[in-house]
């Protein structure tokens, strides 16, 4: 028989090692716990959805998977009809226009769950065709208060506090201050969107053919306004700043931006960890006020690692009902696998791998899985090894997989009602009473 030749599909081929994933499991627990913190309640929407539902905004069909089966019946919907999520904001816009009768507004929810997007894959920037996001959201039913809004960069905090993984910053902007700063700078509506992507461009590519770009796209005092966006500086020299504005609509993102800055501080979010930033930029064509994304300070390079904003209807495409809400995203397998290769994950205070039980004699079998039960009565994770095997390779086993402590005992010490608590990183053993292994265990573990 020809064998098959194991390999991943490119953009499909994050799977880790049992060590790795269970980095990668802690993050979301860290990401769960903080989201539950803040009163959000967990959904799970299908994989799959009608192809209509994801193409509703139009524009994304180039990123889509369609579903389909190698040998497909006539009859199958799923086949003809039906395409994996590429986010889960457009799943959660049809869940709440199908279900807003059965939820209590504001809809606080948030999601983790894999979606698949039809990107050219590029693992050294962390971009996948399928990858982990963890989103929160809060949904009002006609209206929404912009404490919601505060709010939303108290939750980022929380989580990347806990998270240890360096000096981060929510930098948030506001979509009508940059409305009224290209005003100011006589750029038209319609010019806007290719002003703002050069903008965008301003921490990564070069001033002077940033400045360039925009002269030839008409803009008066290029060099101005591209200082303007991509200078650095605190929250109150911006606010102080950008009170020169002149337009009402400026005047009004500035008035919105001042409310959620005094609110983010009552939040208990410090000055330290987020900043009104002019060049936040991105995701104008559906936000309507506030946008966020999240960098970390001495990693610059590892891009945004939390990005959102405020809508102003979510589910204009399923129902009348206007929706207002705000949200963010995490790129979860994305930012694990920049933490990864920058080495800012911590180190596991815990794992499966605490215990081994070794087993030098089958006829003790009865007395090996006691003393293991005993262990998990209290709490601690333990492995008995249940195949035939010489101790030292059993030690070999215990390491590799990284366990802390291997209890060792054959007939010498049964007969003195003793077995040998080994400590694994510190190469020790001691040999205590087989009624005081829990806390023997307790102790060691501790050191």
């Amino acid at each position: 028989m020809q064998k098959v030749k194991p390999s991943l599909l490119r953009g499909f081929d994050q799977e880790y090692l049992p060590q790795d994933q269970l980095q990668f499991n802690r993050l979301i627990d860290i990401i769960r716990r903080n989201f539950e913190l803040y009163g959000f309640l967990p959904i799970e929407t299908p994989s799959a959805e009608r192809r209509e539902v994801l193409t509703s905004k139009g524009g994304v069909e180039k990123e889509i998977y369609a579903l389909t089966r190698l040998a497909e019946a006539d009859d199958d919907e799923a086949a003809t009809k039906g395409a994996l999520r590429f986010d889960l904001t457009v799943p959660l816009a049809r869940y709440v226009a199908m279900r807003e009768r059965e939820l209590a507004f504001p809809f606080r929810r948030y999601q983790i769950q894999r979606v698949w997007r039809g990107e050219t894959p590029q693992a050294r920037k962390g971009r996948f065709r399928e990858f982990y996001q963890a989103d929160i959201d809060i949904i009002g039913r006609e209206k929404l208060s912009y404490l919601a809004e505060a709010e939303i960069p108290s939750v980022i905090y929380s989580v990347f506090r806990e998270m240890a993984i360096g000096e981060f910053r929510i930098r948030i902007n506001n979509r009508k201050v940059l409305r009224g700063i290209l005003q100011e700078f006589e750029v038209s509506d319609e010019k806007a969107p290719a002003v703002l992507r050069t903008l965008d461009k301003a921490e990564k590519e070069d001033a002077a053919r940033l400045r360039g770009d925009l002269e030839r796209e008409g803009v008066p005092s290029a060099g101005k306004l591209l200082e303007l966006i991509a200078t650095r500086r605190t929250t109150d020299e911006t606010l102080s700043i950008l009170s020169l504005l002149k337009g009402e609509i400026g005047k009004a993102g500035l008035e919105e931006l001042r409310n959620i800055v005094a609110a983010i501080r009552q939040f208990g979010v410090p000055d330290t960890a987020f900043a009104v930033d002019l060049g936040v930029v991105r995701g104008l064509d559906y936000y309507t006020g506030t946008i966020y994304e999240t960098s970390l300070v001495n990693a610059p390079e590892l891009g945004s690692i939390c990005s959102g904003g405020r809508y102003d209807d979510l589910a204009s495409y399923f129902t009348d009902t206007r929706l207002p809400g705000v949200g963010i995203s995490i790129g979860l397998t994305r930012l694990f696998s920049r933490l990864k290769d920058a080495g800012l994950l911590q180190p596991l205070p815990r794992t499966p791998a605490e215990v081994l039980v070794t087993t030098m004699d089958p006829k003790y079998l009865e007395r090996y899985l006691s003393m293991a039960r005993r262990l998990r009565e209290a709490g601690i994770n333990t492995e008995v090894y249940l195949e035939t095997a010489k101790l030292g390779n059993q030690l070999t086993y215990a390491d590799r997989k990284g366990f802390r402590v291997a209890l060792i005992a054959g007939e010498n010490e049964f007969t003195k009602d003793m077995v040998q608590v080994k400590n694994l990183a510190a190469k020790s053993a001691r040999d205590v009473p087989l009624a005081e292994i829990v806390q023997a265990v307790q102790t060691t573990l501790k050191t």
